[in-house]
This record gives structure tokens, C-alpha cells and sequence, in this order.
């Protein structure tokens, strides 16, 4: 899809309006032809960077967190109130920080991702807010570690780490348009409660999952719409033990790990059945009703934090009135599902819903054109290329694909820079065509090290007045390595 195109999806609200008073009081008389508005121009208070991060997800908090330590005057723009993106809002634990070394036996163990987003886990880890790095008891042909998550400690401590860098960090603040010049962004345009405005800068970098920056700049893109949307609850009131021996006793545990939770070692912060194994009818035939996935994780006793609900949208999630009734119809499921946990499981009599996702949380949205498009034969052989920025290890569809012998494959500083732009790159779910490779990618630790490379790249094409493409490998890897990137080779 080209932007005129995307711009014709996005710019016919308001159908039919002949006068109007704008929300800061102007009088404004417009004879309109018929389902369009002329919006008035507007001079704007503008401000300069040298990196515009767009999304404070996964990908974003990594990403600005590496551009501002890089030298570069960096801003990161998020529209909610937090940041931490789906990492916070729609995962179970976040995979993975290590290559799948127990499904192969005689495989060395590495861990694979380091850098920044190591160093925000082993903080965290370090105030109680994860259990670090704990090794799967079960199902470890999926994953050989469990990182489970406080959600809100991760989004303190990663709100921190962007302060402490000096990152200008806008939360509340929405990403309404780019400003373009040939192939090259020249700036955003913002929407918050304190007014419209214009940031400037030289590089910028979309993490904002929906590839929203991207689109708005004109970037070649698709809309796959090739998976359920999800939106996730915390339930309080859990007995975790008396849950364990329900599914032991029927001999149907299917992912178990053991760490810290509320600050004692050798405790369950990974449980859950696969598919049907082990519940009572009824209770299968409700979660099946409402795609429901009970595999959760924990670091509080009496409490898991992600029951996901799963939803396939008839059209992509892109389409506003769509993901309204959406967002609804999740919600029902929601109290549907801690019903069926309350009437049927032990353990659950007294749960409740303890947190929710504000919104429903995407795996893919748009889908740019990047210059290399990642395949399934890079990922399962665990290709390494010429460019690689950092290595990965985990595929969401083990044990049916694994990367080869328990190894990495590498993401080429390629698959980062949008085809045909100059100076924007685009970190997290926005990459990868093929479906089956995208199950790797598009994970959290995969978005977190893309998070670290395209920051990292942006700082040095603004401060050292390269394009993306004329930006030296070398200087690239050398500023990642000594950020604390690892690579196999």
C-alpha cells in the first residue's frame, strides 16, 4: 500500500460537516463537497533531535535507551501513559535470552542476547521485579529458560532507564502525521493535550508496531492480518500449588518452570496444560469458545499474570471500528474465562481479574517492505549474514520448527531499513514476510535486540551525517559490541 492510499483509509471522518468549532475555540466555516473536511493550516511550534523514536513498546524503550547513550539528542513519542509495549500487556514470559541448548543434548549453552536488553532484565531481576533467566522443567523443546515478569516493575524500571540516559520521552503524546521530503523523513507531527506540534531530526526509527510512523511516511507496506489479536488478565486469588497437583494428578503439566516468586527461590512461575490435556469438559469447551490459552506465568504467590484471550479479526486491526467491537467482544471473554477458571479448576474459587491490557495487543500489523526480507530457510538454518547487528535462538513454533542444532541465525542490518527511505528504519513485529519466520522474529527479545541495533544506527547516521545505506558496518558493529552486543562470529 503507498501513503495516498493509506491516506484515503484514514482521512474521510467527519462526513457531512458544514461548520465547526475547533477544540481551542476558532470559528471555522467550511463549505465541504461531500464527505470530506479541508482542515485549516496551521503554523506549528516545532522542536529539533537528532533520533525521533516513534512507539515506546518492546522494541522503542531499547531503542532510545541505545540512541541517547550513542551521543545523539533523542526523543521517544508513546501514546499511552507507560511504556514497556507488549512485553507488559500480551506475552506469557519473554522468549528468549538464550539458544534452545536443552532440546539438543550436547549443545553448549549461550545466551544470545545481551546488551541492553539483558542489562533491563538483570536490573529488574535485581529489584524483584523478574525471576532472571530460570531453565524450563518441561516443554524445554519450546524454551530452554522462563523470563517471567513483574509488569508494572518493568514499566518503572524501563521509564527509569530512559530518564537516567537522558531520553525526552513524550508518553501521552500521538503520532499524527510525517513530514517528507523526497526519500527522506524530515520530521513527525504530535497531537497531545498541550497542542499540536512538529519534532525535527535526522534519523528515525518506527517501533510503534503498527508500522504507524512508516505509514505515514509513505513506506511501501501490507496488512497480512495473519494473526489473532489478544488481549490478556491477571488473576488474583490464585493457590498455584493446589493448581499443580490438579494437573498433576492427571498427569497433564505441560510447561513447568521453577524461580524466584515473592523473593524465594525453588517456587512455580511457569504452569499450564496444553490444548485439552487434563481439564474437565466443560471447561475445555468454554476456553475453546473463547480462545482461551491458560499457560501463564508468575512472580507474586496467589497470582498469574497472563490468561490470554485470542480473537481473529475478519480484517485487519488497523480498522478502527472493527478493533472497537473487538475490544468489547475481549472483554466478555475475559469474564467468561475467570468464570470457567472459578467453576472448574482448584485453586481458582475465589479469583478475580486483577489486570487487563488497556487495549487489545497485536502480533503483526502492518507489514513494510524492508531491503532483506527475512525467509523460514534463514531462521530454521540458522543463516548468519555479513551485516548481522545482534543473533536469536527462539522460534515460536518449536518443537516443529527449531533453529538448527540448538544455534542462531542472524538479523542483517538489511531487514531493518525501510526500502526506498533514506534515514528510517523500523524495529519489532513490522519485519519478516513469511509467516513462519515471523514466529521467530516478532518476538519480544527478537524486538528488544532489533530495538538496540536501529537505535544504535540512527545515532550514528544523525551524528556522523550518514544515510542509512552509506553508514559503515564496521563502525556499526563496533558501537554494538561495545554496547554489549553479542555475536556468534
Amino acid at each position: 500500500m503507498k501513503r495516498r492510499d493509506f491516506y484515503k483509509t484514514t482521512g474521510t471522518i467527519g462526513l457531512g460537516l458544514l461548520a465547526y468549532k475547533s477544540g481551542f475555540g476558532k470559528d471555522i466555516n467550511t463549505v465541504l463537497e461531500p464527505g470530506f473536511y479541508n482542515e485549516e493550516a496551521k503554523k506549528l511550534p516545532a522542536r529539533e533531535f537528532d533520533v525521533v523514536v516513534a512507539g515506546g513498546g518492546t522494541a522503542g524503550v531499547i531503542c532510545a535507551i541505545a540512541a541517547a547513550r550513542t551521543g545523539a539528542k533523542t526523543i521517544l513519542i508513546e501514546n499511552k501513559g507507560y511504556v514497556g509495549g507488549v512485553a507488559v500487556e500480551g506475552g506469557t514470559a519473554l522468549h528468549s535470552f538464550y539458544n534452545l541448548w536443552k532440546a539438543f543434548p550436547g549443545v553448549k549453552k549461550r545466551q544470545l542476547v545481551k546488551g541492553i536488553p539483558a542489562e533491563m532484565i538483570d536490573r529488574l531481576t535485581a529489584r524483584g521485579g523478574a525471576t532472571g533467566y530460570a531453565e524450563m522443567e518441561k516443554h524445554y523443546v519450546y524454551d530452554s529458560v522462563c523470563t517471567a515478569i513483574d509488569t508494572e516493575m518493568y514499566k518503572l524500571n524501563a521509564h527509569e532507564m530512559l530518564d537516567e540516559a537522558g531520553v525526552y520521552v513524550c508518553v501521552n503524546t500521538l503520532l499524527a502525521g510525517a513530514i517528507v521530503e523526497g526519500n527522506e523523513v524530515k520530521g513527525v507531527i504530535l497531537e497531545s493535550r498541550s497542542g499540536r506540534e512538529a519534532i525535527f531530526a535526522k534519523s528515525f526509527v518506527d517501533c510503534t508496531g503498527y508500522a504507524d510512523l512508516a505509514a505515514h511516511a509513505g513506506a511501501d507496506f501490507s496488512e497480512p492480518n495473519d494473526y489473532a489479536v489478544v488481549n490478556s488478565m491477571g488473576l488474583g486469588n490464585v493457590d498455584i500449588e493446589k493448581y499443580y497437583k490438579f494437573l498433576k494428578d492427571r498427569d497433564a503439566i505441560h510447561q513447568l518452570a521453577y524461580g524466584v516468586r515473592s523473593g524465594e527461590p525453588g517456587r512455580i512461575i511457569r504452569i499450564g496444560a496444553e490444548g485439552s490435556q487434563g481439564y474437565p469438559e466443560p471447561f475445555i469447551k468454554g476456553a475453546k469458545e473463547i480462545g482461551m490459552s491458560a499457560i501463564s506465568t508468575t512472580t507474586h504467590d496467589n497470582y498469574l499474570m497472563f490468561i490470554k484471550m485470542n480473537m481473529k479479526l475478519p480484517v485487519s486491526p488497523t480498522y478502527r471500528d472493527t478493533v472497537a467491537k473487538a475490544e468489547l467482544e475481549l472483554r466478555k471473554r475475559m469474564q467468561k474465562g475467570v468464570e470457567l477458571f472459578k467453576d472448574h479448576i482448584p485453586g481458582f474459587e475465589r479469583a478475580f481479574i486483577t489486570r487487563t491490557a488497556p487495549s487489545l495487543v497485536i502480533r503483526r500489523g502492518r507489514l513494510i517492505t524492508c531491503d532483506y526480507d527475512i525467509t523460514h530457510e534463514d531462521v530454521i538454518n540458522g543463516v548468519h549474514f555479513k551485516d548481522d547487528v545482534f543473533v536469536y535462538g527462539f522460534h515460536d513454533m518449536a518443537p516443529r520448527f527449531q533453529i538448527k542444532d540448538g544455534g542462531s541465525y542472524g538479523i542483517p542490518y538489511r531487514a531493518l531499513c525501510v526500502k526506498g527511505m533514506d534515514n528510517l528504519y523500523v524495529s519489532g513485529m513490522m519485519i519478516t514476510s513469511d509467516h513462519r519466520a515471523h514466529m521467530s522474529t516478532r518476538n519480544t527479545v527478537s524486538c528488544m535486540g532489533q530495538g538496540q541495533a536501529t537505535g544504535t544506527a540512527a545515532a550514528l547516521c544523525a551524528l556522523n551525517n550518514y544515510k542509512a545505506r552509506t553508514l559503515p558496518y564496521k563502525k556499526l558493529r563496533k558501537e554494538l559490541e561495545k554496547g554489549g552486543v553479542y555475536f556468534e562470529s
